[in-house]
C-alpha cells in the first residue's frame, strides 16, 4: 500500500508523463473486483471525463489526486497506476482505464482493496469521502505546513497521551499518508517501541519523533518509494526498510540482538529487542 512519500512521487511523475493529455477513453469496472470502490456508479465515468484534458495532479496523504478539467480523480492507497505508452501491450484485467489521444493509457488495478472517487472539482465537504475529506484537510507530512509546532500540538493534546506510539502515528488519519508500513522505521531511528505510551515519552523523544518522521519520509521520497513498491513505470522503488518482514529473526545492525516481529493493532509490527525497550 503506497503511503505519503509514493503518492507525492507518483504525483511528481504523472505531472512529467499526462499533463495536457486529452481523454479519449474511459473504460471503469472493466474487470469486476470485490473491493474496488467508486464514489458513484462506475459507468458514468465515461461520460464525465471523456474530451478533458488532464491538468494536475497531487497527492493527499498516501491518496493520488488527479485534476481534470471540472472533475478531481481520486485514487486510494491500494490502487496500483501504471503508465502505458503508446503500442505497450496492456494488462487483460483493470478497474479503470483512461486511455489518450495519443494511444498512451493509465492503467489503475487494485490489490487487496482500493478506492477509485471522481468528483465535481467544488464538491464541498459532506459529499466526499470521508477518509479523503481528512487527508486533504490536514497539512501534508512532506510539506512545509507540516511543521514542528504542528507536530507538537498533534503529540501533545490529551487525546494523545494514553495511544502507543504505533497508534499515535498510524491511526484516525493524525498524519494522512503515515502507514504502518512507513512507522516501522521511524520508531527504529527514534528508539521508541511501537508500544510505547505517548504519555511516556520525554519532551526530547517527542521532538526527535517530529524529525524521524519528516527525515523518513523525505529519504523514502528521494529514493523513488520503498522497495516493496513502485513507481508510474512499474520501476521498484530504492529504499530498503530497516524493519519489515524481510529482517525479521536477523540482528540489529546498531546493537546485535534480535529484530522482532508481532502482531499488534490489526498488523504487525518489528522492533529491536535491544534498541527499543518497552
Amino acid at each position: 500500500m503506497i503511503e505519503a512519500p509514493e503518492a507525492r512521487y507518483l504525483c511528481e511523475q504523472l505531472n512529467n508523463t499526462v499533463k495536457g493529455k486529452l481523454i479519449t477513453n474511459v473504460f471503469a469496472l472493466f474487470t469486476p473486483h470485490k473491493f474496488a470502490w467508486f464514489s458513484d456508479d462506475p459507468e458514468k465515468y465515461a461520460e464525465w471525463l471523456l474530451g478533458k484534458t488532464i491538468d494536475s495532479a497531487q497527492s493527499q496523504g498516501g491518496m493520488v489526486e488527479i485534476t481534470i478539467a471540472d472533475r478531481v480523480l481520486v485514487l486510494t492507497d491500494g490502487v496500483n497506476l501504471r503508465y502505458y505508452a503508446p503500442g505497450e501491450k496492456l494488462p487483460a484485467k483493470h478497474q479503470l482505464l483512461i486511455g489518450f489521444e495519443d494511444e498512451s493509457c493509465l492503467v489503475a488495478s487494485i490489490r487487496m482493496y482500493g478506492g477509485m472517487m471522481c468528483y465535481e472539482k467544488n464538491a464541498i465537504n459532506g459529499k466526499l469521502s470521508a477518509y479523503y475529506e481528512a487527508a486533504r484537510s490536514k497539512p501534508q507530512v512532506l510539506s512545509d505546513a507540516f511543521s514542528k509546532k504542528h507536530f507538537l500540538q498533534l503529540i501533545n493534546d490529551e487525546s494523545a497521551q494514553k495511544k502507543s506510539a504505533k497508534a499515535f502515528l498510524a491511526t484516525e488519519q493524525r498524519i494522512p499518508g503515515l502507514g504502518n508500513g512507513v512507522l516501522q522505521d521511524i520508531l527504529y531511528h527514534t528508539h521508541i517501541h511501537p508500544k510505547k505510551k505517548i504519555a511516556e515519552l520525554t519532551e526530547a523523544q517527542r521532538e526527535q519523533l517530529f524529525y524521524q518522521v519528516k527525515e523518513t519520509m523525505s529519504d523514502i521520497y528521494r529514493q523513488g518509494g520503498r522497495n516493496t513498491e513502485t513507481d508510474l513505470f512499474g520501476t521498484s522503488g530504492k529504499y530498503e526498510a530497516c524493519l519489515s518482514k524481510d529482517t525479521a529473526g536477523s540482528s540489529c545492525p546498531r546493537c546485535g540482538e534480535a529484530i522482532v516481529k508481532e502482531n499488534y493493532l490489526g498488523g504487525s509490527i518489528y522492533y529491536c529487542r535491544g534498541c527499543q525497550v518497552l
